[in-house]
């Protein structure tokens, strides 16, 4: 059984060439059409990096990059943190190491803002990724059981279209893929009978088909600790995250 994985918070800017370079491979390994000057561009507008580490040979084994946005909606700014490209290698899948340190960044960014609003905007190109959202939070858009209210729309549409301009297609909420977009290869996040029967992921897939292409669904939800479910709360209290500071 391979060591549970270690979680630090760097700076994109920190990240040194050598670890760029694992990172790259490691997208390569489950990601197809992953250029390497694509991923650079990529890192290079995200603020921040979450490296998931082996404590003992320390070999990444998974990483996401984030960043702060700021759109204007009715008149209004408002701050919203995405996530970028992300991936944890499959001999660590089910470990919480990625939710907590995400979690922590996301409640530190919470309190820094405070008290203007925080949202998450989350673009899904796998059912994975997106049943996060239902694991984490009471209130999230879109979903299976409710409509999105126009408030959370005009959000989702408005970042759509500021981060993808043109490949956001706002009729669907869903950033298209040209013919070289990076997709997840095959047998990573595979759609079967039995994983459709979660009513999360058979919505994931009936509002995002062309998942398989690369294409992504974008979601939002409000980052705010009386919007985290009990599971959250429970994975946050699990134990404490290596991190600099979020400056």
């Amino acid at each position: 059984m391979s060591a549970r994985m270690k979680s630090t918070v760097l700076s994109a800017a920190a990240v040194t060439p050598a670890r760029r370079d694992e990172m790259l491979a490691l997208m390569q390994q489950y990601y197809e059409n992953v250029t390497r000057a694509g991923f650079l561009a990529d890192l290079a507008e995200k603020q921040w990096v979450i490296l998931l580490l082996d404590p003992q040979a320390d070999r990444l084994c998974g990483f996401s990059t984030q960043m702060l946005l700021e759109v204007e909606v009715d008149g209004a700014p408002v701050k919203l943190l995405f996530s970028g490209d992300t991936i944890v290698s499959r001999d660590h899948w089910g470990e919480t190491a990625l939710a907590r340190a995400w979690s922590r960044l996301a409640l530190e960014l919470v309190d820094r803002c405070a008290p203007a609003a925080l949202y998450w905007f989350l673009i899904s190109k796998g059912y994975r990724t997106y049943r996060f959202l239902p694991l984490f939070f009471r209130e999230f858009y879109p979903r299976h059981d409710v409509p999105t209210p126009d408030w959370a729309q005009r959000l989702i549409d408005a970042v759509g279209r500021h981060k993808f301009a043109g490949a956001y297609d706002a009729s669907a909420g869903v950033v298209r893929a040209g013919a070289e977009k990076d997709r997840l290869r095959p047998g990573v996040a595979d759609l079967d009978p039995e994983r459709l029967r979660d009513p999360h992921v058979r919505f994931f897939a009936e509002r995002n088909p062309g998942h398989v292409r690369g294409e992504e669904l974008c979601c939002l939800a409000r980052l705010a600790r009386d919007n985290i479910t009990p599971a959250a709360c429970r994975v946050l209290g699990a134990e404490p995250v290596a991190a600099e500071s979020v400056t």
